[in-house]
């Protein structure tokens, strides 16, 4: 950003008020290079008020569970780090609509077998599909079956 009207830009606090974030938010984001902002000559940041879609359009990402590296790497891919449009959005929403749609298959299955968990009441440590779910040394018995020699 080399130009800009003073009019369309925010101070780093009401920007951060208009976004719904904190303004330790906006520094970080900055530093990830999520957002731009531009520098006064006072080296005071100011932010394109186009910039709070951005800043949106991470908030809908992270509350649908992707990380803000899978973010910034959504967001390079478009040219010239543009604001997200319409378009990207409605191509990414069917991206993470998948993704929901998987996490919401592992919560049943494990809602599933918490479900079986309650009503065996044991919480067998070496049988529970919870929290043994892929010990594949179960099957050799309970307690440690590697490195041990019975006396």
């Amino acid at each position: 950003m080399t130009s800009h009207d003073p009019a369309t830009m925010l101070a780093i606090g009401d920007f951060a008020a208009r976004a719904g974030v904190t303004t330790s938010a906006m520094r970080y984001y900055e530093s990830l290079d999520l957002i731009r902002s531009m520098r006064t000559g006072g080296n005071q940041r100011r932010y394109r008020r186009a910039e709070l879609r951005r800043v949106a359009f991470i908030r809908a990402a992270r509350s649908i569970g992707l990380s803000l590296d899978e973010i910034k790497e959504t967001l390079d891919r478009l040219p010239d780090k543009r604001i997200p449009d319409r378009a990207d959005w409605q191509r990414l929403s069917a991206e993470w609509s998948r993704r929901i749609d998987d996490r919401i298959a592992h919560l049943r299955g494990l809602q599933e077998d918490l479900d079986g968990c309650i009503g065996c009441g044991c919480l067998s440590i070496d049988k529970c599909t919870i929290y043994n779910r892929e010990d594949a040394l179960a099957e050799e018995g309970a307690g440690p079956v590697r490195g041990f020699k019975p006396l």
